[in-house]
């Protein structure tokens, strides 16, 4: 048995499995949420707002799972019979990366992510009674001005979390300092 020959308990194989499934689940729920955005981009009205929220209810869902990627990352190292230490730069640099990236996704993702849903929402909605549904001069409404400025700033931090995520996987697979 492979496990059997690492020198590890089952149970630390249990728990280093499980840390490896929250974090594909997790952060393979959320890996391509810019790529949906865009194509919620393409879309208009009910249909791109739609599209936005159900990304949103996924994330939030993937969330639990990335939270429980730290916890389980933490139990299957404390259960590696002091083989690996948070003393060690691929252990601490990852743990760091991690916090930074969920500090981006609460500061700047996901409640950008609420503000886009709504706005979303407004178009959908139509303009007002009486109105002519459009910004000054007959440009697009400010929702859509705002929404595009959104996707922006969404799409770059999408761009940073996702070579986080890299750099962690890469210290957790070549565990340089080793």
């Amino acid at each position: 048995m492979v496990f059997a020959a690492s020198g590890f308990s089952t149970g630390y194989d249990i728990v280093k499995s499980l840390h490896i499934l929250a974090a594909i689940i997790g952060f393979g729920a959320v890996f391509f949420n810019a790529l949906y955005g865009l194509k919620a981009k393409e879309k208009r009205g009910s249909e791109a707002a739609f599209l936005a929220h159900t990304v949103f209810e996924i994330s939030k869902l993937a969330e639990w799972f990335i939270y429980a990627v730290f916890i389980l990352g933490f139990a299957a190292l404390g259960m590696s019979d002091d083989r690996w230490e948070f003393s060690q730069t691929w252990v601490w640099l990852s743990v760091l990366l991690y916090i930074v990236g969920i500090a981006l996704s609460h500061a700047i993702v996901l409640p950008n992510a609420k503000a886009m849903n709504a706005l979303m929402d407004e178009l959908a909605a139509g303009p007002p009674p009486g109105a002519a549904g459009a910004g000054a001069a007959g440009g697009p409404p400010p929702q859509a001005l705002e929404l595009e400025e959104r996707g922006k700033r969404q799409a770059t931090v999408a761009m940073v979390l996702d070579v986080i995520l890299v750099v962690i996987v890469f210290l957790m697979v070549m565990k340089p300092g080793v």
